[in-house]
């Protein structure tokens, strides 16, 4: 089955009493519940490990394989299957996200990995990159966190005094330890990640101080980078790697844009439009107005009335 087939199949989202025998912490193997053979998702944490029978796991829109000695890092509400052939052998571990004790906000039991900085909670670094690495341990890593895994068991099979604290420091130890092997890959994705929201943060700077001062006249890339805070050079690649446009070309698409919704609506004279939306002179207006519509702004205006009048 492809990944398109699956990705659109119904997904339905299971709930941690539906899936494990408690509601903050639940380890099994292939042989203690069925494998869900469906695309879906649950609102807890899931860790699956392969011990043996390679497949194919699908996780968000990525299908990557999933041979033995793999782990997947499954997100709260993320869609996803991972067929597990017949004889193969695996791990799931379920967890609720205050299991793991992390000073974490959630809305609403859901919290958005992207904004998890992961020095501070380098924890959920796994499930946040997921889509983008491949989790493969070697022999001597598989056989320690096998043996994690078989201590987990036995500790949740009786839950006694102080089980949930040692069962919180074993996951922490397995999760560390992928952390650990993959240190350089998670962190490089996590300056990527970082340095993109900064770039879209300072986008939003720059525009919303462009749309806010359209009618001034003095509105230039120097304003704007000092209004953001930003360098002159900084907000001319930013703008042309974001819209393709210089910043001079972008904000007369935006004088051109609101002009022609006013001339569509408003009956004042073109020379108080190309004001209004920072041309002080009309004949410079028209002459860029006609360069982007192909037409005067009286002539588009005509047309506007024209149309609704038929």
């Amino acid at each position: 089955m492809s990944m398109n087939s699956i990705a659109r199949r119904a997904s339905r989202t299971y709930a941690m009493p539906e899936r494990s025998d408690r509601l903050d912490f639940y380890i099994r193997d292939q042989t203690l519940r069925s494998a869900i053979t469906e695309r879906h998702k649950h609102d807890y944490f899931q860790i699956q490990i392969n011990l043996g029978g390679d497949t194919q796991q699908h996780i968000g829109d990525v299908t990557r394989a999933f041979p033995t000695g793999a782990v997947a890092f499954i997100a709260p509400h993320l869609a996803h299957m991972i067929p597990h052939p017949a004889q193969s052998r695996f791990i799931v571990i379920n967890f609720a996200l205050d299991f793991l004790g992390l000073d974490i906000d959630a809305y609403d039991g859901r919290i958005d990995l992207n904004n998890v900085p992961v020095v501070r909670f380098p924890e959920l670094a796994p499930f946040r990159f997921q889509s983008e690495l491949d989790f493969q341990l070697a022999p001597a890593d598989l056989a320690e966190v096998q043996r994690i895994v078989r201590v987990m068991m036995d500790i949740d099979g009786t839950r006694g005094f102080g089980a949930v604290g040692r069962l919180r420091g074993y996951l922490l130890q397995l999760i560390g330890l992928v952390c650990a092997r993959y240190a350089d890959s998670l962190l490089h994705l996590a300056a990527l990640g970082e340095r993109a929201v900064s770039r879209r943060g300072s986008v939003s700077k720059v525009m919303r101080h462009v749309l806010k001062h359209l009618n001034d006249d003095a509105l230039s890339l120097r304003s704007t980078a000092d209004a953001a805070g930003l360098t002159t050079g900084y907000v001319a690649r930013l703008m042309k790697k974001e819209t393709g446009r210089t910043f001079v070309q972008w904000v007369t698409d935006q004088r051109i844009s609101r002009a022609k919704a006013l001339l569509a609506d408003d009956t004042r004279r073109v020379k108080d439009i190309a004001f209004l939306v920072g041309f002080r002179d009309e004949a410079y207006f028209t002459r860029r107005f006609r360069q982007a519509e192909g037409s005067s702004p009286t002539q588009f205006r005509a047309a506007q009335f024209a149309g609704r009048s038929v």
